[in-house]
């Protein structure tokens, strides 16, 4: 299954388990009914914004739009099996390292994003999780809520989903970090 069909499928399945309509989601997400249709037809390519803010309305992880529940992981999970996703707008890159797992696990996410971009995500108002990020390579600029923090390569930064937050490269090269994302 290609990625946009496991979006496609994934976002269509958890607005019909949660009872909304396409107007209803689009209603809570601000996200517009056309494109929530376009995206399970598969259509159109969401950003990771644009993700984001379906994410948040519904109360699920990014991870649960980008891969599928997996109840027993398996104890090695190989590069090749890894999903991978990238903005078509940006080229942020998002690679799925542990199996998102149904009872809430920790989850291990590689970003990378490009020089010069920023990516923004509402705060989550319902099941908020904290998330741990890692610089792996490079410089970030993190504003979560009214904080601003910047970050090099080997920082550290613990913080929620609960707040608006906007992940910013102002560098010239692309960096890399790690999201160790704590429970559902």
């Amino acid at each position: 299954m290609s990625i946009d069909q496991l979006i496609a499928t994934r976002l269509q399945s958890l607005r019909k388990n949660q009872g909304l309509s396409l107007e209803q989601l689009a209603s809570s997400s601000g996200v517009s009914k056309a494109m929530i249709s376009k995206i399970e037809r598969q259509d159109s390519s969401p950003s990771a914004s644009l993700l984001g803010r379906l994410a948040a309305s519904l109360g699920v992880p990014l991870a649960h739009l980008l891969s599928e529940d997996n109840p027993q992981p398996a104890p090695l999970r190989p590069l090749a099996q890894q999903e991978v996703w990238q903005d078509p707008d940006i080229g942020y890159l998002r690679r799925q390292v542990t199996a998102h797992e149904e009872n809430g696990g920790p989850e291990l996410v590689e970003i990378t994003l490009p020089a010069g971009a920023r990516v923004s995500y509402p705060g989550w108002h319902q099941q908020a999780y904290k998330q741990r990020l890692w610089m792996v390579e490079g410089t970030l600029d993190i504003r979560y809520g009214d904080e601003n923090y910047t970050l090099s390569t080997g920082d550290a930064l613990t913080f929620g989903v609960d707040l608006p937050v906007t992940f910013s490269n102002g560098g010239e090269q692309q960096c890399r970090y790690l999201l160790i994302i704590n429970g559902k």
